[in-house]
């Protein structure tokens, strides 16, 4: 594998941080002194600003308004949106565009895809399942009833939910197989309820009763939900890699200014340590990162499938974002907790996002599954 970037990845990566250079990670009210949402919606003035860069077709193909670029170049967007903790829709409806492109057929993409590019259109996905520890695909049950399908069941925390235009769905058949679902909001016999998020966003909790869909609006081509769901899991690594990126700064910037005895506190030995272990976190989800995105890019054979890979990139992610945040808590002391301060904003985040990957135990798990089905060598 080669690590360097390619001109067309380095250019989209130099556009977001132009268009992310004057967000604000507090512009709107502290999670931690809000009861509910912190907004009513997503930041729809950088959404637009995103849309005129591109940045919101960047895994389209051209037909579409699209750049044809991979998901390496959509982590690298994501890596630099997640500095200044940018609410955009961005991972979700990227991804589902990407798989609508991939797998449906074509009635659905002239449907969906010219719009998302241009930002007119807002997708996301029901990832979490019932609890958000079973799998999605086995909280909703999809059923085919003449040229209809009928979907029953829940599924929680679905971001952006009260916002996006449709929701990718996925659901199991009588047969074992997965499809995916692009139900509309709003759709008769779907309700949508308010969640939460640790970082105060609003989260859906989307119930389907009998909800029918026209055959063309569910996607029931093989691997369609698989690749999805590893895509919008190096999406959320890329998401941990730069907000914990930008809290080991935060914490360098802290630590080389205040002093104790006379010294910067950066210079003391255990202060030096602990930062450079959460240098080293930073690295290693960064290798493991590059690595699920160029599986998923490429295509590329190797040991163990794409999903092998992702699994060890969330590994690293759930447990370095946790462990960059707690250290940075510590090493600024009572500033870290300060709601003037933005640290505590990338906390709220941190922890959702370690939430969204789940627990690094569960694919430690899944990781020794596949060993055990494709012993190496």
């Amino acid at each position: 594998m080669d690590f360097t970037f390619t001109e067309e990845q380095q250019a989209a990566a130099e556009a977001a941080r132009g268009v992310f250079a004057g967000v604000a990670p507090d512009a709107v009210p502290s999670p931690a002194l809000t009861p509910g949402a912190v907004a009513e919606t997503y930041d729809r003035a950088l959404w637009a600003t995103l849309a005129d860069a591109d940045l919101l077709s960047l895994l389209l193909d051209a037909r579409y308004g699209g750049a044809g670029l991979d998901a390496i170049a959509l982590c690298l967007v994501l890596r630099e949106s997640a500095r200044v903790l940018a609410r955009v829709p961005l991972l979700e409806s990227s991804a589902a565009a990407a798989a609508v492109q991939a797998y449906a057929g074509e009635e659905a993409k002239a449907d969906l895809l010219a719009r998302a590019a241009r930002g007119a259109t807002v997708l996301t996905v029901a990832a979490h399942g019932r609890t958000g520890h079973d799998p999605a695909e086995q909280a909703v049950t999809a059923r085919q009833d003449g040229g209809t399908w009928v979907l029953d069941g829940v599924q929680t925390a679905v971001p952006w939910a009260h916002d996006a235009d449709v929701t990718l769905v996925p659901a199991h058949t009588g047969t074992g197989r997965t499809v995916l679902a692009l139900v509309p909001r709003g759709h008769e016999g779907t309700v949508l309820a308010e969640q939460f998020s640790t970082s105060g966003e609003r989260l859906g909790e989307l119930r389907l009763e009998s909800a029918r869909l026209a055959a063309p609006d569910v996607i029931d081509a093989d691997g369609a939900w698989e690749w999805l769901r590893d895509l919008l899991a190096t999406g959320t690594c890329a998401l941990a890699l730069g907000l914990g990126e930008q809290v080991l700064r935060m914490t360098g910037d802290y630590t080389g200014k205040r002093e104790q005895f006379g010294f910067p506190i950066a210079t003391f030995q255990a202060v030096a340590v602990q930062a450079a272990d959460r240098y080293i976190d930073l690295r290693a989800m960064e290798a493991t990162l590059w690595q699920a995105a160029w599986r998923i890019s490429s295509g590329a054979p190797g040991p163990l499938p794409a999903a092998g890979d992702v699994a060890v990139a969330k590994i690293w992610a759930a447990e370095g974002v946790r462990r960059v945040v707690q250290t940075a808590q510590h090493l600024h002391g009572g500033f870290g907790a300060d709601v003037d301060y933005p640290l505590h904003r990338y906390h709220a985040w941190a922890k959702h996002l370690e939430l969204s990957l789940g627990p690094a135990s569960a694919h430690e798990e899944a990781l020794g599954d596949l060993l055990a089905t494709h012993p190496l060598g």
